[in-house]
């Protein structure tokens, strides 16, 4: 059995920030990820797309964040368990916890936090005839690993979030041919970057088609033309591209979660603001996965939340007790 202060579930860029956090506070934490690595879906779907809003980094990529979470977070000595999914939640006497994995594997904890994402996902495809026929290495993915695959490629981006628009912004000077597609006029992504790609769209260097959406797509073998139509017209085009990549952001599913007793409410977990905390004593929900009024799913907000998390639960294990933080240098590495 794995005994630690803090089970974390979700070794996501939120949960290893957590372990900095409680670290301050002389709580130890374990983290379980059903991902054979940490990162979450930054290392898992798009491992090199870069970040624009990272406090300090004008921009950092993807897994260049994981890294240095981990990094930060390495002397606490958290304790990981990958490749295995949390299938039981059970609490013993006040304050304890037991949580069993589907390999068998057996933590307690005395806090809890969930901090898994948006749970187990999987992309939003868009019903585009002949779509699945190009999936597999034939021309067609929903997210994307590495950028210089897509060198002197022609590509078709489809979306109108803050993903579209960051990977058109990134991929202009990588593709041959690069043509975004938005089902509107008005995009969902941040201000900064929509004016960046209407930007690029007026010194032609992307395509901008609006108000259209996917139509359909054609190849012997591999992808060679999207058909796009307009939705008022219904005027059809076709487009050249070597690869299509629909980004309509992900579906998530709670999976055993929505068993644990917990206040859930479309797909995400209902939380207190005032610390994160869930209506299940000593449970927490930080990151994505949790819901509360004009919650914003960003990095920065779920880094801010495991801040308040980590103090909450500090007082939970030891109630009346008041906390301080010193930090000392040994051969110029700082402990704490």
């Amino acid at each position: 059995m794995i005994s630690t202060d803090i089970a974390i579930i979700g070794a996501g860029p939120v949960g290893l920030f957590a372990i900095f956090e409680a670290g301050l506070l002389k709580m130890r934490c374990h983290l379980i990820d059903y991902l054979p690595q940490v990162g979450g879906q930054l290392s898992e779907i798009y491992p090199k797309k870069p970040i624009y809003d990272i406090p300090g980094f004008p921009s950092v990529l993807a897994q260049e964040l994981v890294d240095n979470l981990m990094e930060q977070g390495k002397p606490f000595h958290p304790g990981f368990t990958l490749g295995e999914r949390i299938e039981g939640l059970e609490k013993r006497g006040e304050a304890d916890f037991v949580l069993t994995t589907n390999m068998g594997t057996v933590i307690e904890a005395k806090v809890v936090v969930i901090a898994g994402g948006l749970g187990c996902f999987e992309p939003r495809k868009p019903v585009v005839a002949g779509l699945e026929k190009f999936e597999n290495g034939r021309g067609v993915n929903y997210m994307i690993l590495d950028p210089e695959k897509y060198r002197d490629q022609k590509m078709v981006i489809a979306g109108g979030g803050d993903s579209a628009l960051d990977w058109t912004i990134f991929l202009a000077d990588v593709c041959s041919e690069l043509t975004l597609v938005h089902r509107s006029e008005a995009f969902r992504g941040a201000p900064d970057s929509v004016a960046k790609v209407m930007e690029l769209a007026e010194k032609g260097k992307i395509n901008l088609i609006l108000n259209s959406n996917l139509n359909a797509v054609h190849g012997e073998g591999k992808l060679e033309t999207v058909d796009i139509i307009h939705n008022k017209t219904m005027e059809t085009i076709s487009v050249a591209a070597d690869h299509l990549i629909p980004l309509f952001g992900l579906s998530p599913k709670l999976g055993p979660i929505e068993q644990w007793g917990l206040n859930i409410s479309k797909s995400a977990i209902e939380v207190n603001v005032d610390d994160y905390s869930t209506n299940v004593p000593g449970v927490y929900a930080i990151g994505d996965i949790n819901t509360y009024t004009n919650k914003l799913k960003l990095i920065l907000c779920g880094f801010h939340e495991a801040s308040l998390m980590s103090h909450s639960a500090y007082q939970y294990m030891n109630p009346g007790v008041k906390y301080t933080m010193k930090y000392t240098t040994v051969n110029g590495v700082s402990e704490f």
